[in-house]
C-alpha cells in the first residue's frame, strides 16, 4: 500500500509539473499575442459544450478548447480531454452570430436564433454550425474568437514566423520540461520543414550546448533561436547601408530609401520609420536603426511588394460601367463539379466576399410555386431562388461598395418568373435599379461611382428599352422572344437546345428589371455595331471568345469599347475546370467568367487582377482600350500608346517558414520558384530558380532573371513556389499574383497565398526589383 501511495503520489507530482509547464507555454504564448490577462482568451482556454447540428435529426454536444499554443481550437466528444479534431483560428474566414447559415437556417427553429452561431472556414470544409446554451454564451464564444483572430491578423510578419516557431518548438518538446534534447531538436528541425545533414545538426546542437548538459535550455535555446533565423541576405543589404558606427541613422536610412527602394523620403520621415519600427529604446533615442529594426520595417504591409496606394480605390471610377474589367463568376452556386455536385448560398458568399461583382443564377422552375436555382438536366442539388437572393443582399457589399450584376440563366414559367421579381423587388428593394439613371433614355452606361450599392439584372428582355420611352402604341408588345434574339443557353446540352425552335416565353414584370444587361444573340461586329443598342449584350462560349480573341482581336477590342462581353467557361468542363482569363482581358471583355470554387493558376491569375484598386472588384482599362478608334492589337501589336517597352528584372533571394506539401513529419520540401509574366503574347514568359533540397524553412536562390514587356498595363506577374520532384508533375506549395504596375521596387518582402487564394501565416517570398525603360 505505502508503494502505491509512494506512485500515487508521484503521479500527482508530475501532473503538477505537467499543468505548470503547460501553462508557462500558455502564457508564453498570450504574451506574443499581446493579450496578458484577457478574459476572452481565458474563456476560450477552459472551453465548453457546444451542441453541433448537421441535420434536423443530427444535433450532438461537443467540447471545444483552444490549445495551449493560443491558435488551435480542439473539439471532443466527451469531456475525456482526447483529441478529437482540431482546426487553426487562421483557418477561419469570420464567425457569425445567428442563424446566417444555410444549415442553421434549415436545420434549427427561429426561437434558439439567438444562441446559434457557425465558424466559417477559408477553404471549401463546411461550416461548424453550433447552437450554445444560452444568448450571452454565443455572444462570448463569437466575441472572444473574433477578438482571437484579430490579436493574430494584426501580428506582424515577423511575430507571425516567431509564434510560429515557438509554437513548433513546443510541439517537439515532447516531454515538456522545457529543454531541447538533440533527438527533440531534429525533431523540431522536421517540423519547422527542414532537414539537414547530421554534422551540421550536431554542430548547431554542440555550438548552442554551452553548459554541455546534453540537452538545450533556457538561454541556449534562444540562442539556437537567433542561430536558426539568422538570415544572411538581410545582413548584407544593411551592413551596406548602416555607416554610423555600424547602425542605420536617418540619413543611411534616406539612402537606403532612395537608392534601393526608389522611394522618395526626407530625414523626418526617415526618423519617423526608425521611431515606429525600432525595438531598441536607446537606438530609437540615438535616431539610429538596428538591423532588428531594419528588418521588422521590411516586413511593414507599406513595405511590402504591392503598392500601398493602390490597396485602396485609386482609379477613375466615373467612367462608364463597360470601361472596366469586372470579377465575374460562373455558376456561382455551386461548390464542386458541374453534374453531380451541391448548390449552396454559402458559395455566393464566398464569391462576394471574395470581390466577385457578378454572380450567375440558373432558375428553374420549383415546387410550391418556389422558383430553384440548380445545373439543369444535372444532379447537382438544389436552392430556392430566394434564399439565394437573400444571401447576395446580405453579403453584396461587404467587400465593396460597387454594383453588382445578377447574371440570370432563365428556365422559369412565366408564373414563376413573375415569383422571381417578387422576391429581387421585395428583398433587394430601392438597391435594384429598375429604371434607367437619370431622365430620359440613357445613351451610355452609368458609371460604378454613380451605381454604388446597387444591384443590376443581365438577362432577356421583351424589347428595346427606348421603347419605354415611346408612346404606348410603340411600347406595345407579346410576351416572347425568339431564340435568335437570346444569347446562347449556356446551361443546355446542344440537343436540347436545337430542340427549342418554340418562342420563348417572357414575364413582363422581370423583363422590364432588365435595365443596361439586355442578353442578346451575337451576329457578329458589324451587325452589333449597327443594330445593337449600348446596353445590349452577348455571351461568349469560351471558344468562341477565345477564336474571336485570336482572330479579330481588334475588332473585339472596339466592341467592347461600347458593348458589355460576357465569356464563359465551355460545357465540357464538367470538372468545374478553368480557362485562362488574360486573352479575353487584352481583347477589352470585362465579364470574364470563372468557376471561383477551383483552386487554379487561372483563378490565381483573377485573384491578381483583381487584388489592386481597393478589391472593388472593378479595375479600368488602359485608356486605349476605351477609345473606340483604337488601333490596339494585342497579336500583331502595331505602334502606339501602349507601347511602353520595360525591362523587368527579378532577384529571388530567399524563403522564409515555407509550409509542408505533405503533412507527414519526415515530408521536407524541395523548394523551387518559378516568376510567371502573363500579358499580351509578346509579354508572355516564365523562368524558375534552380532547387534548394530539403529546406523550406529558410532557402535561398539569389538568381537573377530579365524580361522584356512591351504593354505595362496588361501584364501580371505570378511569383510560384513549387516542390521539386523527379518522377513526376512538381507540387504547388504558394503562389502570388500581381499587376506589373503596382510592384514596388526594390528589396521587398511578399506574403504567399496557398491554393484557395488565402494567406498563409509566417510564409514570405524574399526578391529584389527593377523596373527600367528599355532602350
Amino acid at each position: 500500500m505505502a508503494c502505491l501511495r509512494k506512485q500515487g503520489e508521484v503521479s500527482r507530482s508530475q501532473e503538477l509539473v505537467r499543468r505548470a509547464r503547460t501553462q508557462q507555454v500558455v502564457e508564453k504564448n498570450v504574451r506574443l499575442l499581446g493579450m496578458e490577462g484577457d478574459a476572452d482568451v481565458q474563456f476560450l482556454l477552459q472551453g465548453g459544450d457546444l451542441l453541433k447540428v448537421r441535420s434536423s435529426s443530427w444535433k450532438r454536444s461537443r467540447y471545444f478548447k483552444l490549445q495551449e499554443d493560443c491558435k488551435t481550437m480542439w473539439r471532443e466528444s466527451k469531456r475525456t480531454f482526447r483529441k478529437h479534431r482540431t482546426f487553426s483560428l487562421d483557418d477561419i474566414a469570420v464567425v457569425r452570430l445567428g442563424r446566417q447559415t444555410e444549415g442553421l437556417k434549415k436545420y434549427t427553429d427561429q426561437q434558439v436564433e439567438d444562441c446559434c452561431f457557425a465558424i466559417v472556414f477559408k477553404d471549401h470544409r463546411k461550416n461548424l454550425d453550433l447552437i450554445a446554451s444560452s444568448q450571452d454564451e454565443a455572444k462570448q464564444w463569437v466575441s472572444s474568437l473574433q477578438k482571437m483572430m484579430a490579436s493574430r491578423n494584426n501580428l506582424n510578419q515577423q511575430q507571425k514566423a516567431e509564434h510560429w516557431i515557438f509554437s513548433c518548438m513546443s510541439k517537439a518538446d515532447k516531454n515538456k520540461d522545457d529543454k531541447l534534447s538533440k533527438s527533440e531538436v531534429n525533431s523540431f528541425m522536421r517540423l519547422i520543414n527542414i532537414d539537414v545533414e547530421d554534422s551540421y545538426a550536431d554542430m548547431l546542437f554542440e555550438k548552442c550546448d554551452k553548459s554541455k548538459s546534453g540537452y538545450l535550455a533556457g538561454e541556449e535555446i534562444k540562442d539556437f533561436y537567433e542561430l536558426l533565423t539568422y538570415r544572411e541576405e538581410i545582413d548584407v543589404i544593411y551592413q551596406a547601408y548602416a555607416k554610423s558606427a555600424g547602425f542605420m541613422s536617418a540619413e543611411d536610412l534616406v539612402e537606403f530609401l532612395l537608392k534601393e527602394q526608389r522611394e522618395k523620403a526626407t530625414l523626418a520621415e526617415a526618423r519617423q520609420i526608425i521611431h515606429k519600427f525600432e525595438l531598441d529604446e536607446k537606438a530609437k533615442e540615438k535616431n539610429v536603426l538596428t538591423k532588428d529594426g531594419f528588418l521588422v520595417y521590411l516586413h511593414h504591409p507599406d513595405a511590402l511588394i504591392a503598392n500601398p496606394d493602390h490597396k485602396v480605390v485609386y482609379q477613375d471610377m466615373s467612367q462608364p460601367l463597360n470601361h472596366y474589367f469586372i470579377s465575374s463568376s460562373h455558376n456561382t452556386y455551386l461548390t464542386e463539379d458541374q453534374l453531380k455536385g451541391p448548390s449552396s448560398t454559402e458559395a455566393y458568399v464566398r464569391a462576394l466576399l471574395k470581390g466577385c461583382r457578378c454572380v450567375e443564377l440558373d432558375c428553374w422552375d420549383g415546387s410550391d410555386d418556389e422558383p430553384v436555382v440548380y445545373h439543369g438536366y444535372t444532379l447537382t442539388s438544389k436552392i430556392l431562388f430566394k434564399d439565394a437572393i437573400k444571401a447576395i443582399k446580405d453579403y453584396a457589399f461587404k467587400t465593396s461598395e460597387y454594383p453588382v450584376i445578377l447574371s440570370l440563366e432563365n428556365h422559369c414559367s412565366v408564373a414563376q418568373q413573375e415569383v422571381m421579381a417578387h422576391h429581387m423587388a421585395s428583398i433587394l428593394g430601392s438597391a435594384l435599379v429598375t429604371s434607367p439613371l437619370g431622365e430620359g433614355m440613357p445613351t451610355n452606361f452609368p458609371s460604378p461611382e454613380d451605381l454604388k450599392g446597387k444591384f443590376l439584372i443581365k438577362a432577356k428582355r421583351l424589347n428595346k428599352l427606348e421603347a419605354t420611352f415611346a408612346t404606348e402604341a410603340l411600347a406595345a408588345d407579346d410576351s416572347e422572344v425568339t431564340e435568335e434574339e437570346e444569347s446562347d443557353d449556356e446551361e443546355e446540352p446542344e440537343e436540347e437546345q436545337r430542340k427549342q425552335k418554340k418562342k420563348l416565353k417572357l414575364a413582363k414584370v422581370l423583363s422590364d428589371m432588365v435595365i443596361y444587361c439586355k442578353s442578346v444573340h451575337f451576329h457578329g461586329f458589324e451587325d452589333a455595331r449597327r443594330n445593337l443598342s449600348f446596353y445590349e449584350m452577348s455571351s461568349f462560349k469560351e471558344k468562341k471568345a477565345i477564336e474571336l480573341a485570336e482572330e479579330s482581336a481588334n475588332a473585339y477590342v472596339i466592341h467592347n469599347v461600347d458593348k458589355l462581353s460576357r465569356i464563359y467557361p465551355a460545357g465540357s468542363r464538367t470538372d468545374s475546370s478553368n480557362y485562362n482569363p488574360v486573352p479575353l482581358w487584352n481583347a477589352g471583355c470585362q465579364i470574364v467568367a470563372l468557376n471561383f470554387q477551383t483552386s487554379c493558376s487561372d483563378m490565381d491569375l483573377n485573384q491578381g487582377r483583381f487584388l489592386v484598386n481597393g478589391q472593388s472588384g472593378y479595375i479600368l482599362k488602359p485608356a486605349y482600350m476605351r477609345n473606340r478608334v483604337t488601333d490596339f492589337d494585342p497579336i500583331t501589336l502595331t505602334r502606339g500608346d501602349w507601347l511602353k517597352h520595360k525591362t523587368l528584372h527579378i532577384m529571388v533571394i530567399s524563403a522564409q517558414q515555407l509550409p509542408k506539401v505533405n503533412k507527414k513529419k519526415s515530408s521536407i520540401v524541395d523548394p523551387l520558384v518559378k516568376v510567371e509574366v502573363y500579358g499580351v503574347p509578346a509579354d508572355t514568359a516564365a523562368k524558375e530558380t534552380s532547387t534548394v533540397e530539403n529546406n523550406g524553412f529558410n532557402p535561398e536562390w539569389n538568381e537573377n532573371f530579365q524580361f522584356d514587356i512591351y504593354v505595362p498595363e496588361l501584364a501580371l506577374v505570378r511569383f510560384l513556389v513549387e516542390d521539386h520532384d523527379s518522377t513526376s508533375d512538381n507540387e504547388f506549395v504558394a503562389q502570388y499574383t500581381l499587376p506589373l504596375n503596382s510592384l514596388k521596387m526594390g528589396y521587398r518582402h511578399m506574403p504567399l497565398l496557398n491554393k484557395n487564394g488565402d494567406v498563409i501565416p509566417a510564409a514570405a517570398l524574399f526578391v529584389h526589383v527593377m523596373v527600367i525603360d528599355a532602350e
